[in-house]
């Protein structure tokens, strides 16, 4: 499979760090994006400022507001919100070629449906092969050439190796994963334990509260994902355990510092409304809860943070509620 161009559809902050890591192993890259001024920006001036500010594009790299034009290139990377998947490639579907190459980058799950993004776009782009690219990455760090590795999913090796091969250079590793399914429930699900570990910073529970924090979270996530089929040494590795540990040791992450913003007191509408970016555990958090029940599974934490999302707890109310819970063997 000659793998020379590669489409980003979506102009945020990940979707042009990848159109820019992505060009560094030697590819053409073309990003679409929604609004016409991250295209003119990118297009004009090579930077996307809105985004991803400070950071000096190639000019090689391009934009355009035209779904026909992206879909001509070899591979295309969906970079778009997970809630916002459906209707992207609703729109993208009638220049998806077959066979072509259909890599999912966003993170999350849908939450009308409880769907993931590879089963979504499994159904609207009927031509393409769904990928799932996932793992241990911010955007900014990326885009300034910084070390890093991820999962790269799709059921045949050929295919992913492949894959893998267009998007690698030697900062930024592509493991190969026939578990797509173990990929996507990691880069999902982490985001909840995300906003949960920033409600300990912000409330200033320790170190100690921390690291039990993202201990039992990890166990949440992995009797999660083993209910949906996803396999236990994907979930410990760079798209499970891996994006767990960064995303819940950093502020970088949207989701932890979601999480102290709660901690120290702000609602989610003062929080979300100084946002131009999307906080994928917010919409995440409320289809694990209800796919978890449905499943029978035990997920306190990210009950938690479904409840004080909602308004069905303040913090200090689902906090009390995690510490008076009965004490029981640990595995």
């Amino acid at each position: 499979m000659a793998i020379q161009s590669v489409g980003i559809v979506g102009g945020g902050a990940w979707g042009t760090a990848l159109a820019i890591t992505a060009h560094r192993a030697g590819r053409d890259v073309l990003i679409w994006a929604y609004e016409a001024q991250t295209v003119a920006d990118i297009n004009q001036k090579h930077r996307n400022e809105v985004y991803l500010p400070g950071i000096k594009l190639d000019p090689a790299i391009e934009a355009t507001a035209r779904f026909n034009e992206v879909a001509n290139c070899d591979m295309l990377l969906m970079v778009t919100p997970a809630q916002q998947v459906r209707a992207i490639a609703g729109e993208l579907a009638p220049y998806v070629k077959p066979g072509q190459p259909v890599v999912i980058c966003s993170k999350g799950i849908e939450q009308a449906t409880g769907k993931l993004p590879s089963e979504i776009v499994a159904d609207m782009l009927a031509g393409g092969t769904v990928a799932v690219l996932s793992g241990p990455s911010f955007a900014a760090e990326i885009a300034r050439g910084l070390p890093a590795a991820v999962t790269l999913a799709t059921a045949k090796e050929a295919q992913g190796r492949a894959l893998s091969h267009a998007l690698s250079h030697p900062p930024f590793r592509c493991y190969w994963s026939d578990d797509v399914v173990g990929a996507e429930i990691g880069g999902a699900v982490k985001n909840v334990y995300a906003i949960a570990a920033g409600i300990v910073a912000g409330k200033k529970l320790g170190a100690s509260a921390h690291a039990a924090l993202v201990t039992r979270g990890f166990a949440e996530m992995t009797r999660f994902g083993s209910s949906l089929g996803a396999r236990r040494e994907t979930l410990t590795g760079l798209s499970g355990l891996g994006d767990l540990l960064l995303t819940c040791g950093s502020p970088q992450s949207r989701n932890m510092s979601l999480g102290i913003e709660f901690g120290q007191g702000r609602s989610l509408k003062d929080v979300l409304k100084k946002r131009l970016t999307v906080t994928e555990g917010v919409y995440t958090a409320g289809a694990v809860v209800e796919m978890a029940a449905a499943r029978g599974i035990d997920m306190p934490i990210a009950q938690a943070v479904h409840a004080v999302i909602s308004g069905l707890a303040t913090v200090d109310e689902a906090i009390e509620a995690l510490l008076a819970r009965p004490l029981r063997a640990e595995a």
